[in-house]
């Protein structure tokens, strides 16, 4: 399977997008410290998913992404495709080239295989991926770690000057 990190880290920051619709636009920081993913990549996975209009910018304060049509609307082969992946289980990217340049003994059998994961992801929206309940509990567990993170965060800088202060 040829399916990398970039559309998985594609299919889960969109995912979170979902999740937080009703809060506003969302910041690709927020997104990075709930997912783990880097915020540089997510800039790189945001520009193509806004290019293919999957997501929507808002500028200045309170500003951040949102999706920009409704969750069900969108489709997680559509979240693939728009960063330039691929769902190929052959090894010649469907080429026939996979044995000296000629179709292979099973080529049939991987482009089957990948046509079927692609209808079975073109038939998966965010909209029904956010009603699974494992999706709510694990979206619940990350907000409330980056909640705890915001509440230690906002009090560390003051016992950082502190320490400043003392050394100094």
């Amino acid at each position: 399977m040829r399916l990398t990190t970039k559309g998985r880290y594609a299919v889960t920051a969109m995912l979170d997008l979902a999740v937080h619709a009703t809060q506003g636009p969302i910041t690709l920081a927020d997104i990075s410290q709930r997912q783990g993913i880097s915020l540089s990549y997510l800039e790189q996975l945001f520009a193509k998913l806004r290019k293919r209009e999957l997501v929507s910018s808002a500028r200045g304060p309170g500003g951040g992404y949102r999706l920009s049509r409704e969750a069900g609307e969108i489709n997680v082969a559509e979240i693939i495709s728009a960063v330039d992946e691929k769902v190929d289980a052959t090894r010649c990217a469907g080429e026939e080239g996979c044995q000296d340049g000629e179709r292979c003994l099973t080529h049939q059998l991987w482009t089957d295989l990948s046509e079927l994961l692609y209808d079975f992801l073109e038939g998966i929206s965010l909209g029904k991926l956010v009603e699974e309940r494992h999706v709510k509990d694990v979206a619940a567990r990350q907000d409330e770690k980056q909640k705890q993170l915001r509440e230690g965060g906002e009090s560390q800088p003051e016992s950082n000057e502190k320490i400043v202060a003392m050394q100094g």
